[in-house]
């Protein structure tokens, strides 16, 4: 009999995706905080941190755009250096500190020393995260003020706030936790994460920040994190577009002890809190007003089912339909065969809606007959599920993206005027 399991999705405990009546608060060992310093020109929160009682360990999965913002470059850099041990991270919204050439990466590591020197800790145990505009380089002086803030005795912890803070286009804080019971050693994974446009799989597609009070060494964690990636983060894309930010960082304070029977049961249970994220910041796309669940299934292995499944996603023919309601499966087949897998177009299936009540549209790779009606309302579903079969094999994957909207459109068309 198993003695690991990942506790079902309830409170309490369990995997908690919006903040509903309980306050959310991060695993044991770790506090978080928020300010508004006036990067944000509304006023808005737009400095966070999240800050470790003592050096923990941690790792990074990191975008894999070759224009790569300051605090990218320093974070990689940092966790190389300190072994992994890690203090705390000060981010920012309002300015991405990319494309800011020497001054940025200087600007970012005044950002970790003025977190360090307050936290009495050295520089190099703070991780620096940024959002926002490319181009412009930070205020520092605002910058200072609102780090001066978030570390004083007397910043009230929390970690809602401090998701709130690193908002850019979003329209809700992203916040997932989750626990593993193994062994009858109870631990916990709690996070946040930004993300609404420029989401794009190949990395992490936005910010996160995971804690866990697990004990695992760095080598440990970063297989961990790179897998719950890979089926989380990696399967996200609300346009198509690679940011130039993207991080996700995971910190463990090792308060509950490592967890029984090996790591695998911790990737599975990070890995559950990763995609709770993965499908809100989905659903909170820009202009988004429903998330699409796309299932490649009967494909030949993971890879081939996912890189079909990618191509579904991106397709701005079938967002937009989707979007209208329009059962227009021609674009989703032609985006699947667009993909570059060899596909057999008279193997597939294409079915729409929920299980037990799909709606098939085509089968042999021929359409069919079908109640129309049912299919439209399938695509008025929020979640959207789309499912296809290759016919080729026994593996499956699963991608998230949203609807594709007119108001997509006006938020990108005047983003910086």
């Amino acid at each position: 009999m198993r003695d690991t399991a990942v506790v079902p999705a309830t409170r309490p405990g369990g995997l908690i995706s919006a903040t509903g009546s309980d306050r959310f608060e991060l695993a044991p060992g770790f506090r978080a905080a928020a300010a508004a310093c006036g990067l944000k020109p509304d006023g808005a929160l737009d400095l966070a941190l999240v800050a470790a009682q003592e050096p923990c360990a941690a790792a990074g999965v990191f975008t894999t755009n070759r224009v790569r913002a300051a605090p990218v470059l320093y974070d990689r850099a940092a966790l190389a250096r300190s072994g992994a041990r890690i203090r705390a991270v000060i981010a920012n919204s309002g300015c991405a500190n990319a494309c800011t050439g020497p001054r940025g990466l200087a600007d970012a590591r005044e950002m970790a020393a003025l977190t360090a020197r307050a936290l009495g800790c050295a520089a190099g145990q703070v991780l620096v995260l940024s959002t926002g505009v490319i181009g412009r380089p930070l205020d520092m002086a605002k910058v200072a003020r609102g780090i001066a803030l978030v570390t004083s005795p007397g910043a009230p912890p929390d970690a809602e706030a401090a998701a709130r803070a690193i908002m850019t286009t979003d329209t809700r804080p992203k916040l997932a936790a989750g626990t593993l019971t193994a062994g009858g050693r109870r631990i916990a994974i709690a996070g946040f994460a930004k993300g609404s446009g420029m989401i794009h799989p190949r990395m992490a597609t936005m910010l996160a920040v995971l804690t866990t009070d697990a004990a695992l060494g760095p080598a440990a964690m970063q297989r961990a994190l790179a897998a719950a990636v890979a089926c989380s983060f990696n399967r996200v894309s609300v346009d198509g577009d690679m940011s130039t930010n993207d991080t996700v960082l995971l910190l463990a304070s090792g308060r509950a002890g490592h967890p029984p029977r090996g790591d695998q049961a911790f990737t599975a249970a990070l890995t559950d809190v990763c995609v709770a994220l993965a499908r809100q910041i989905a659903r909170d796309g820009e202009g988004a007003t429903r998330l699409v669940e796309i299932t490649v299934g009967g494909a030949r292995d993971e890879a081939q089912a996912h890189r079909v499944a990618d191509a579904i996603a991106r397709s701005p023919l079938v967002k937009t339909a989707i979007h209208g309601g329009d059962p227009n499966w021609g674009r989703i087949l032609a985006a699947a065969g667009a993909s570059g897998i060899a596909i057999q177009p008279a193997r597939l299936r294409l079915e729409l809606g929920r299980s037990g009540s799909r709606v098939r549209l085509v089968e042999g790779g021929l359409p069919l007959v079908c109640d129309e009606g049912a299919a439209v309302a399938a695509l008025k579903d929020d979640p959207v599920r789309v499912r296809l079969d290759l016919g080729l094999g026994g593996a499956d994957a699963t991608a998230w993206t949203c609807d594709l909207s007119a108001e997509y459109v006006a938020i990108n068309a005047h983003y910086t005027t």
